[in-house]
């Protein structure tokens, strides 16, 4: 994974007013910890900040005016609830290279399910994995190309890039594929209630 690298200017003011005042001029308030040292606060400009966090898990190297370079990754972004694309404030975890990090990775698919107007089911959103911290891998893909309703995809079915370790039991569920009306989970179920629609 590509570092970003992104200018931050210390934070002196803090409150609800020194916040929007920030944000007026474009600029977001962050705070950057870890490694058991004190926190530090800062600002990063807006625009730089959301076209970085486009990607997941994006590895930021932070250079901090006063001459401190950190290698940071997000932990938590507040976004505005209303305006798309205004980020309120952010976390930064500081990590080192060689560094294990836990993270959620997303989970993307591929292919096509089995015919019959079954849905596909996202049990977990995003796969909690451990990394080192400048490998973090971007996404994981997953084949469901021919699942049929009843069929489960398991964390211990998907296959991670080396260096990348499950950070969630490894039963489960991911993925799971259901049939179109809830009350039917097969497709026998399915032709029964049909079935007794017509009688």
């Amino acid at each position: 994974m590509a570092e970003v690298k992104i200018p931050a200017q210390p934070r002196t003011e803090f409150g609800k007013g020194a916040a929007r005042r920030t944000r007026a001029a474009g600029r977001v308030p962050g705070v950057v910890y870890g490694h058991g040292v004190d926190p530090l606060h800062v600002t990063l400009p807006g625009h730089a900040l959301l076209m970085a966090l486009k990607t997941s898990n994006v590895l930021i190297r932070l250079d901090v005016e006063g001459g401190k370079d950190e290698l940071v990754i997000p932990k938590a972004v507040q976004r505005h609830p209303i305006k798309i694309g205004v980020i309120e404030h952010i976390d930064l975890l500081l990590v080192r290279k060689g560094e294990k990090v836990t993270v959620e990775i997303p989970i993307q698919t591929e292919g096509e399910l089995a015919p019959g107007g079954n849905l596909l089911e996202h049990v977990l959103n995003a796969l909690p994995v451990e990394a080192e911290a400048t490998h973090i891998p971007e996404s994981v893909t997953v084949s469901i190309d021919g699942l049929d309703a009843g069929h489960s995809i398991l964390a211990k079915d998907i296959t991670l890039p080396a260096g990348t370790t499950l950070a969630v039991e490894e039963d489960a569920v991911v993925l799971q594929v259901v049939a179109a009306q809830a009350e039917a989970p097969t497709e026998e179920a399915a032709e029964g209630v049909a079935e007794g629609v017509e009688a």
